[in-house]
């Protein structure tokens, strides 16, 4: 685990593809569990530790995930996600060039829980919350390109689900319409970076996680 910020009232961890935020289904230690008991031998804090669960990532997603290590910081985080007060921006890889260079997307996008899957619609629909994000295009290698993507709503796989419906799935992402996945099964996303104003300091806080250093083609495109 590798910590980007921490202070008395929050933690910033750069979260590994593979890792899951919570606890699910799987049984799977998750990054929540593994930030507790780091803080707990770190300061040799006896009992259990507090941990608030601020958002998640997708399983196969990694960068940025923001923990509160106070109640008082966790409600009042919940307060500035809810508001789009904390500021997310991602980077992306795909096999194909968006058909702009830099463009805001909106669409309307249901979800099958069943499936954990779902769909971007161009038009609004009774069963869909509306989608919005922007984009632009970075740089280019031969064969993929690298996006920087900042979201303006928050939906579940909105930035693989919304790129997809205008051709461009994420490296690696099968799910939603790549054609081979990545030998480690990540996609190629990470949560880059995030700016927000500190919940109890009022100062402005601003992180960037590093891009995966044992993957070629992330060093390649991030110079």
């Amino acid at each position: 685990m590798e910590v980007l910020y921490e202070d008395n009232h929050i933690i910033i961890v750069n979260k590994a593809p593979g890792e899951i935020v919570q606890g699910d289904k799987t049984g799977d230690t998750p990054l929540s569990e593994i930030v507790a008991a780091y803080i707990k031998e770190k300061y040799a804090k006896p009992g259990n530790v507090f941990i608030g669960v601020v958002h998640r990532l997708d399983r196969p997603v990694g960068g940025i995930v923001i923990f509160a290590k106070t109640s008082k910081a966790l409600t009042r985080l919940n307060e500035m996600f809810r508001k789009g007060e904390v500021h997310k921006t991602y980077w992306a890889i795909t096999r194909n060039m968006p058909p702009k260079t830099e463009d805001t997307l909106t669409h309307y996008i249901t979800t099958v829980e069943r499936t954990n899957k779902s769909t971007a619609h161009n038009a609004p629909r009774k069963d869909a919350k509306e989608a919005r994000l922007s984009y632009r295009h970075l740089r280019s290698s031969d064969r993929y390109h690298l996006l920087e993507v900042t979201l303006l709503t928050g939906r579940k796989h909105q930035i693989r689900v919304q790129l997809s419906a205008i051709g461009c799935p994420i490296k690696g992402d099968l799910k939603y319409g790549d054609k081979r996945s990545n030998p480690d099964g990540s996609i190629s996303l990470i949560a880059r970076h995030v700016e927000f104003i500190h919940p109890v300091s009022k100062q402005l806080i601003s992180v960037t996680a590093p891009v995966p250093a044992n993957d070629n083609l992330w060093q390649a495109l991030a110079q």
